[in-house]
Order: structure tokens, then sequence, then C-alpha cells
């Protein structure tokens, strides 16, 4: 009977539920996709396997493992922790033989992987979809395996490379590697490959000397026929390697070669949370708006008869409905979304070309389940008053305000405050986490700002309609009913302060984030004349630099080579972005040093940022320990603590130290005193210092907010016009009294004015308080916005939208032949 009854109700009210419907057809649509996204980073492979024609693969340790004992009394509670290299370790040389005379071993391999640059007469050979360049000698490519199509194996001088790099036999290429830079010739053309890697294959007594690598990174095993697998592993786990097999054996690959996909995880888990929330958000008023505006029928019902058990069965079975048949198109639409949103994160780098959208029917039913209980749950809770007091008590609220206990709401809000305050002033803003905990405590403050919505909004209301009052009658009459119905205002005004608090705090403190850039980097060159850096290749070769350094019109030089370092943060190892550095002559480069200098730094020292060292309790003269690119080990000690670490790196080592342990290992950039001459050197690029490309992620940020900005606009049109078509039976019966058409515009047009301003006054005051916190954390400035213009704009944006919002289904619904006949 209940259900009969709900389906009645909602086919003879179907445009009071077109709102409800498109909230959760839009709210199961971007939770779908978002959870599509974020599983199918999580579950997506390593990339083919270069390995794929061996049984067993040997090499060194890929990343660095952590272990961890805590003594909780009666038991231990061990944790280990690992991080993914971005090198890897070359082996003993004598490995290779101790490998192949192993029992049961019947053919070993070496493979000695190394990164190389090609080019054609300066113009760089670059691999579809941002595939790595990956060098190897010749030995290996049946590993795989490749095949040759043209030509012939490389001599020495000669190369023979993938067909995805589009080059032909006899073409005469240039390499560089961290050895320097060498002409060659292309001898033939191979297939075969993995995604996501073009193969360069080079002579093999050459890769000595073209890697600078003493061993190789991997020795591939044929197992003799026979032979007992495990019993092969564990002989060969004792030469103190690590042993691939299976799926495995892709690990034993080059770091950098295989697809990486921890910051994408980083990037769709926020993209996931920043939807999730706003759908959840958005979703709960909407359907608390809507039953608010019931509450007429509610009482009616509750006169004739119906319990509040009863009442509560409808209104569940009614919102059931509604969002399953939203549902049915919104999980389509869901997946749409995740592809759009995966194409342009690709286009935009920041996630691997290889990167495609998983569908998994689980997420798509999570999703529909999660959509249908947040509109159970808020259906529920707003219900709860609405069906258990007595009718005429119901009545008597649906022409006046009422206010129900304040301390559940306070106390509310106090938590949630406090919350967001323990955040903004306990965790590290300044660091990595910054970006995701400045949503985390804006999310709080709006859910504080929701439970405070009556008291917060209604203080806000009382203000502002009296300012709007000063326009005239229309204005006072608009200023009175908004105060009277302060919880329709809110109901209106919470959502579009959470369009522009959410979307505000992101672009803003990305905005910030790459302004504070910008302006180290531009303290940090500012010394130099001029900034060289290649233009056919990723680097420069050691060599290179120096001959460029040493020209005679150099007074001071500084070269820089990128690299990442790992750090044990108590008992979980973290990978750091870092520099090499040489100085000399003149200072070239302009760190910002606070502690310690800069010229005490050699092979075993290592200068850090100045959130690093405060964060890890770091003074100069300290040695802590740190694993290099490759898994070597060190303990370097600290003589220098530097503040222009943005766009740049947290520690400062050895250039020659990194260059060793790097597998790239090339100079990213010299910067020079001076006005050298360097036709010399037509591979080179120069550029005024401090011009060089910001290394940032605003581009995703602002995909983000494009994202969240979308449903959120959509939301606030829909709420407005669930909000106005709720009033149709008050607009007639003000056109019964003489009001005009005109003057009712007039007068929603004002009272949209009230509600639009009260939104922007709130969202400004909690984007303003955790961009806030967002930009004293970077720098010590504290700032509201990086660019007054965008910030205006979006103020203005926002603004517009809900004006527009409530103008619009007014015109529609103040119409006479729209309005309801009474009497």
């Amino acid at each position: 009977m209940t259900l009969k009854l709900a389906i009645a109700s909602v086919r003879r009210r179907l445009g009071a539920f077109t709102g409800t419907f498109l909230t959760a057809f839009l709210a199961v649509a971007l939770i779908s996709g978002s959870g599509l996204l974020l599983y199918s980073v999580l579950t997506a492979g390593p990339g083919g396997d270069r390995f794929a024609a061996v049984d067993v693969v040997v090499a060194a340790d890929r990343s660095v493992e952590l272990t961890t004992r805590q003594d909780k009394g009666d038991k231990v509670k061990v944790k280990t922790k690992t991080e993914r290299l971005a090198g890897a370790q070359p082996l003993p040389a004598d490995l290779v033989g101790a490998v192949a005379a192993t029992p049961g071993v019947g053919t070993a391999v070496a493979d000695t992987a190394f990164p190389v640059a090609l080019d054609i007469a300066g113009t760089p050979v670059r691999a579809p979809e941002r595939a790595s360049v990956v060098a190897h000698g010749w030995i290996s490519a049946p590993l795989t395996p490749y095949v040759l199509r043209d030509g012939a194996a490389p001599a020495s001088g000669e190369v023979a490379v993938g067909a995805e790099l589009g080059l032909s036999v006899g073409q005469a290429v240039r390499l560089t590697t961290k050895t320097g830079a060498r002409d060659g010739r292309v001898a033939g053309v191979v297939t075969g490959g993995v995604p996501g890697q073009a193969a360069v294959f080079v002579a093999d007594h050459q890769v000595g000397e073209l890697s600078g690598l003493a061993g190789p990174t991997a020795v591939a095993v044929r197992l003799a026929p026979g032979a007992d697998r495990d019993e092969v592993v564990a002989a060969l786990e004792k030469h103190s390697v690590a042993v691939h097999t299976d799926a495995d054996k892709v690990n034993a690959d080059l770091p950098g070669a295989v697809p990486d996909y921890v910051g994408a995880i980083s990037i769709f888990g926020f993209v996931l949370g920043i939807t999730g929330f706003a759908a959840v958000f958005v979703l709960t008023g909407t359907v608390s708006l809507a039953v608010r505006q019931r509450l007429r029928e509610l009482a009616l019902l509750r006169t004739a008869g119906a319990t509040p058990r009863q009442l509560r069965r409808l209104l569940d079975t009614e919102i059931a409905l509604v969002t399953a048949v939203a549902t049915v198109p919104a999980l389509p639409a869901g997946v749409v979304v995740a592809h759009l949103v995966a194409e342009r994160f690709r286009e935009l780098g920041t996630v691997p070309a290889q990167f495609t959208v998983a569908i998994n029917p689980m997420v798509l039913i999570a999703s529909a389940a999660l959509g249908l209980l947040v509109t159970l749950l808020a259906t529920s809770v707003a219900a709860r008053r609405a069906v258990r007091i007595s009718p005429t008590q119901a009545l008597r609220e649906t022409v006046t305000a009422t206010h129900g206990s304040r301390v559940p709401r306070i106390l509310s809000a106090a938590v949630l405050t406090g919350g967001a305050v323990a955040v903004l002033g306990l965790v590290p803003l300044g660091g990595n986490l910054g970006m995701g905990m400045g949503f985390v405590s804006c999310a709080l403050l709006l859910c504080a700002a929701a439970a405070l919505g009556p008291i917060l909004v209604g203080g806000l209301t009382a203000v502002v309609s009296r300012l709007v009052g000063l326009t005239g009658v229309l204005g006072r009459i608009a200023g009175a009913m908004t105060r009277i119905e302060s919880r329709r205002v809110v109901g209106v005004a919470i959502p579009l302060t959470l369009m522009f608090a959410i979307n505000a705090t992101m672009l803003l403190n990305g905005d910030i984030l790459t302004e504070v850039t910008v302006d180290q980097q531009a303290a940090r060159t500012a010394p130099a004349n001029v900034q060289v850096s290649a233009t056919n290749a990723p680097g420069l070769p050691l060599t290179t630099a120096e001959e460029v350094t040493a020209l005679p019109s150099v007074t001071g030089s500084a070269l820089t080579v990128g690299t990442r370092i790992v750090v044990d943060q108590e008992g979980k190892p973290e990978d750091y972005p870092a520099q090499g550095l040489r100085l000399s002559g003149e200072r070239a480069l302009d760190l910002g040093v606070s502690d310690g200098n800069l010229d005490d730094l050699t092979a075993d020292a290592v200068a850090v940022s100045g959130p690093l060292a405060e964060q890890r309790n770091w003074r100069v003269g300290d040695r802590p320990t740190f694993w290099l690119a490759d898994g070597t080990r060190t303990t370097l000690t600290v003589v220098a603590v530097f503040e222009h670490w943005r766009g740049f790196g947290d520690l400062v080592l050895d250039a020659e130290l990194v260059a060793a342990h790097d597998p790239r290992g090339l100079i990213g950039a010299v910067y020079l005193r001076g006005e050298p001459d360097l036709t010399a050197f037509p591979m080179l690029g120069t550029a005024r210092a401090g011009t060089a490309e910001v290394q940032n992620q605003q581009a995703a940020w602002e995909l983000m907010v494009a994202v969240s900005l979308s449903f959120t606009a959509i939301a606030v049109v829909n709420t407005f016009a669930i909000a106005t078509g709720a009033r149709r039976r008050e607009f007639a019966e003000l056109r019964l009294t003489g009001a005009t058409s005109r003057q009712l515009h007039r007068l929603l047009d004002r009272e949209a004015l009230i509600t639009v301003t009260v939104a922007l006054v709130l969202g400004c005051l909690i984007s303003g308080v955790v961009v806030g916190a967002f930009s004293v954390a970077q720098d010590g400035q504290w700032r509201l916005f990086a660019d007054p213009l965008r910030y205006l704009g979006m103020v203005a944006g926002v603004g517009l939208l809900g004006l527009v919002a409530g103008a619009v289904p007014a015109r529609f619904v103040v119409r006479l032949r729209s309005l309801p006949k009474l009497g």
C-alpha cells in the first residue's frame, strides 16, 4: 500500500520532485565517476613485462623498506612501510657468473638499463605518449623479446631503435647520457616491446661507457629443463638480492621506465573527496528543503489520521523511488565523466599516458547505494520533527517561523570548528599535505556553518535585509520576509556558500602556491645573468656543463642536477625532491641560507630546507641517514638550512654524488655570472635567469575546480528553483491581494539579493580563514588572494549566478497561468 501511495504521490507531484531527481542524478554521477577514477588508478598494473620471455629476474631492491615495532603491553605491533626508488642500483659485475653457476639455471643474461635521449641535428626524438626512452645492451633484446624488423644488430657507434620512435636504418642520431653526448647511426629497427617504453639498443661492449654503470641493473634467468623454480629462487636469494617471478618480474625493470601511479592516486583521491563532499552536502540540503516545504501536506495527512510511522515510510519510499530512477541514467553519465576527466589529466601529464578507466560494477553499485543512503538519511533527519509534532503545530509552522533547541546545533558547530582550527593550527600546511588539509578545514567550517544555519544566517540576514530595505517599500517587504522565513534562506544560501568557499579555497590556494614559488625562484636565480639548459635533451652531461662554466667570461656558476631522495620519517620512508649542486666563483644562485654555509657542501654533506629541518628537528652538524636515487644508503652532515626551496627541492647534495647515483644524472640547469659566448654550444639555449617554467600542478587544481564548480553551480540553480516553485500558493495569494507581476518580480529579486549577499559573506569568511592560514604557512605572509582580479571575478560570478538562479524560476512561477487556483 505504501509503495502504491508513494508512486501516486510522485506522479502527481512530478514538478516538486524534479529538483530532487536532478540533484540525485548529479550526485550519483559525480561519485561514481570519481570512484571509477580512483579504482582504476589503484588497480592499474605497472605496465608491460619487459622480462616476459624469462622465468626469473634478479635485481637489487627497487624500494626502501622500513620496519618498526611498537610494544603495546601484551603484544608487539609490527609495521612495514615501503617507498619506491627513482633509480636502480647496479649489481656486482661478477654476479652474472654466480647466477649462471646456480644449479637449475639454464642461461643468465645481464641487462643494463639506462635512460638515453636522442636527437637528430638538434631536434629531439620523442616517443609517443610521453613514453620513457631506455637503452640496453643488444644481448638483452630477446628477453622481451624484441625482434629485428629492418637492418642489423648494432655495432660500435650504432644503435637499434624501437619502431615507435619513427626512425629508419641509416639515419644519423646523437645519443645523450650522463656520461656525455655521442654521434651514432641507426643500424636496425626492432618491433615488440611493451607499452610506455621506447627501446634503444647499443653494442654490448659500449654499455659501460654509455651508462656509467659498473654492473648490470638486472640478471634475467631461464631455467634449465626440469629444474624446480622454487629451489632455484631459494638458491638465488642467498646472493642477497631481490628475486622476481611471475607478475612481479616487471618490478625489476628500471624505475621510471614503468608507469608511476603514486601521484595519480593522490590526485584522484582528492577528486573523490571534493566531489563526494559536495555531492553529499548538496544532496542533504536539497532533500531537507524539499521535506520542509511539504510541512502543510504532512500536517493535513496527520489530521486525516496518518501516524508518524506511516508518514516516515511514505517519505522514505518516495525518495527511494526518485533516487533509484535518477541512478539509472546517472551511472552511465558517471562513466562518461570518468573518461572525460581522465583524458584531461592525461593531456596535462599529471597521470601516465597509459592510464585508462576501468569499469567496475561494484564501484557503480556502491555509488548508487551511497546516493540512496544519503537521501534516506537526509529524509529521516528532515522529517523527524515534521511527522512527530501535532498537526495544529505543523500547520502553524507553515506560516510562522519556529525555533527549536539551539544547544545541539551550537555543540555540533563548536566541535566542527574546533576540528578545523586543529587542522589549520597543528598540521604543517606548508608541506605536501597543505592543499588537502586546506580542503578538509574548509569542509569542516562549511559543516559548522550548516549546523549553525538558522542562527548564523539569521543574524546576517537581519543586517543585510535592513540595508536592502533602504531601497524602498519592496526592499522592506523582502527584508521582512527573509527574516521571517530564515530557514528558507538557509536552504538556499548554504549551497551557494559551499559553491564559493570550496572552489575559492582550492583555486586561491593554488594561486598563492604559484606566486610563492615564482617569488622564491626569482629570488633564488637573481644573482645569475643567464640560465643555460639543453634544448635537445632533458639535460646536459656533466662534462658539457663543466666546459660551459670554464668559459673565460664566466665569473661564477652553479650547476644543478635533479633527483629524489628518501628520508626516514619516523619509520615511514618518504621521498623528497632534491638537487645536486656545484658552486664555483661568484655566487650565481641564492638559496636563502638561514643557517650554515653552502661552501661546506661536499660529497658527505647536505643542505636542507627550512620546513624539512623544522619537521625533522635537524640542525647544522646533525648527521641524518638518506637513501639516494638508486637505493644507496648514506649518512650526510647537515651544513646549511635554506629558505628558497619552492620549485627547487627540500634537499641539496653534491652534484657529482647525485649524478653518480641517479639513472639520468643530467645537469638540469647552469646558472652563470658574466656574459658568456655560447656559440660553440649550439645544443644550449639561454634565457634570462628566473624565467624557467614553474613546476606546479595549477592546471590540475583548476581542472578539479572546474568539475566541482560545474556540479555546485547546477545544484545552486536547482535549489533556487525548488525554493521558488514551492511558493506558488504564496504568490497566488499576493496576486489576489492586488500585487502585479512586476512587483512580485522586483520583490523576489530583492530577496535573492539578500540571500546571495548572505551566502557570499559566509563564503568569503570561510575561505578567508583557510586561505589566510595556508598563505602564512607558505612564507609567513597573510594573503586573502594572489590575484585580486581573479578573486573579484569569482565573487561577481557566483553572485551573478545566484541572482540569475533566483530570478529565472520566479519569471516562470509568477506568470498568472502557472499559479494555482485558490478558493
